[in-house]
């Protein structure tokens, strides 16, 4: 079993909800063992990034990104499932939700005219 670690932006994201939620919500990746990062299968993923090995897990309404350092899962990114950060991080944009919204508001109206 791994001990778990958290970044300052995973902090806090668990931060912002009660701790009966925090504790729903890190139980899977507390689950992880040996086996499962070696012939990583879904909700778990494996990429490199930079020259590294991180892994992507789905829980519920979270996305965790996390690297493996030795005996401990370092959880670098919680993100919402289906958020446009999640989707930017996946895709290796170097850009925030925020700076898309500071160059050009029209593209928040484009994503509003979808959903009519």
């Amino acid at each position: 079993m791994y001990q778990v670690t958290f970044s300052e932006q995973s902090m806090r994201e668990l931060n912002r909800l009660d701790k009966l939620a925090q504790l729903t919500a890190i139980e899977p990746i507390c689950q992880i063992q040996p086996r499962d990062l070696a012939n990583p299968r879904e909700p778990l993923g494996c990429f490199q990034r930079a020259g590294k090995s991180l892994f992507r897990l789905r829980a519920g309404e979270f996305r965790f990104y996390f690297e493996v350092r030795e005996a401990t899962l370092h959880t670098l990114y919680i993100l919402h499932k289906s958020s446009l950060e999640d989707w930017l991080f996946r895709m290796k944009l170097p850009v925030s939700e925020q700076q898309l919204v500071e160059q050009d508001s029209k593209f928040w109206k484009y994503l509003e005219s979808l959903t009519k």
